[in-house]
């Protein structure tokens, strides 16, 4: 880990107003930056490049960094008031006046982000989002649905892998398909026996091999341990058609994380997702009623990744004297995270299901013996 006593001040990037010369931040859902003072807006020059995927084997050629240990600080300069500030994050706001100051990820980062999907909701939309979540929670207090403010809001890019791939595999299992039989039994029943028959479900199974081809295109992994991979894949889906070219402009006044996941993990994480979809496909291919897949060999071609920042709101409320956090993904609103539960609501709605499942067994009991 770097000694953030004897890493140097970096020139961090400010973005000043051309109208009054205050320091500018993105402005969500446009292609701005604003000025919290004048409310001047200025465009974000789109840079002349595709966003790219990067073939796998580039990694092996990619020198290491002097900061790319995860937890290493990087020291921001700010050129407003000229304190330093240190994080683990490639764009902060300046501790002492707030200034949003962004990195140069290029002498730090291994790799460097590619592409970054840009917040589309604002702190008032993110705010709304989860007085909507609070109100709609089953089994919530009712004093839940009269949180309507966040007590903390914190918006973060969060680092995620992407990877394409083509794949082919040869499987081998078997094909199950179904027959009936019929079948005798006893039944005594008021003191009398009879002989009934029923008819009986079997399974004939037959050996099945073959091969199956899937291509895979942006296969998403998260890159940072800060959250779960649970808690991320809960805030899917993500918009990634509207990914733009990364830009330094589209980090101003956010928080971003550096990934501490390594893309080579990142993929074994991407390998257990595709074969999910591999085994789906190799049961479509055999057919039947029903499939065993017993092996799976999978041969990877033209395996490419690219580092996508993607937009979060990590919100905070407080409820029953306890802090809440919840989690909102900043294009689509979907809203994740932590809530209380009414203990006297649910013991309520299981003592009403077991009511109307004894009424449906009385029910049922007295129209056998009518």
């Amino acid at each position: 880990m770097t000694d953030p006593s004897t890493a140097d001040p970096a020139a961090s990037r400010t973005f000043p107003c051309e109208a009054c010369g205050a320091t500018v931040e993105y402005a969500p859902s446009t292609a701005a930056l604003r000025c919290s003072y004048c409310q001047h807006e200025q465009a974000i020059v789109p840079v002349l490049r595709q966003v790219q995927e990067h073939p796998f084997e580039e990694l092996a050629t990619l020198p290491a960094k002097p900061l790319a240990t995860p937890g290493a600080l990087q020291t921001f300069h700010c050129p407003g008031c000229q304190a330093c500030t240190e994080s683990d994050s490639l764009s902060v706001r300046c501790q002492f006046c707030a200034t949003p100051l962004v990195a140069d990820a290029a002498p730090t980062e291994r790799v460097v982000p590619e592409a970054v999907v840009p917040f589309g909701l604002d702190r008032s939309a993110a705010r709304k989002a989860l007085r909507a979540w609070t109100s709609s929670r089953w089994f919530a207090p009712s004093s839940l649905k009269k949180v309507t403010e966040a007590e903390t809001s914190k918006g973060s890019y969060l680092p995620h892998w992407t990877y394409d791939a083509a794949t082919i595999s040869h499987y081998r299992g078997e094909r199950g398909e179904h027959y009936w039989v019929t079948e005798t039994h006893t039944v005594t029943e008021g003191g009398e026996t009879r002989t009934e028959t029923r008819e009986v479900q079997r399974t004939r199974w037959w050996p099945a091999s073959g091969t199956v081809v899937e291509d895979f295109d942006d296969v998403l992994v998260p890159g940072t341990t800060q959250m779960t991979q649970k808690q991320l894949d809960k805030l899917h889906p993500w918009p990634l058609d509207e990914a733009r070219p990364y830009q330094e402009e589209y980090l101003a006044g956010f928080q971003t994380v550096r990934y501490d996941i390594e893309p080579e993990a990142g993929l074994d994480t991407a390998k257990t997702k595709m074969a999910s979809v591999i085994e789906a496909s190799c049961r479509n291919d055999i057919g039947g009623d029903e499939q065993r897949v017993h092996s799976v060999d999978t041969r990877y071609s033209d395996l490419t990744f690219k580092l996508l920042l993607l937009p979060v709101w990590i919100l905070s409320y407080l409820h029953a004297g306890r802090s809440w956090q919840v989690m909102v993904n900043a294009r689509t609103g979907e809203v994740i995270g932590e809530r209380p539960y009414s203990v006297l609501k649910i013991v309520t709605a299981v003592l009403a299901a077991l009511a109307v499942v004894s009424a449906g067994i009385l029910l049922y009991l007295g129209l056998r013996h009518s």
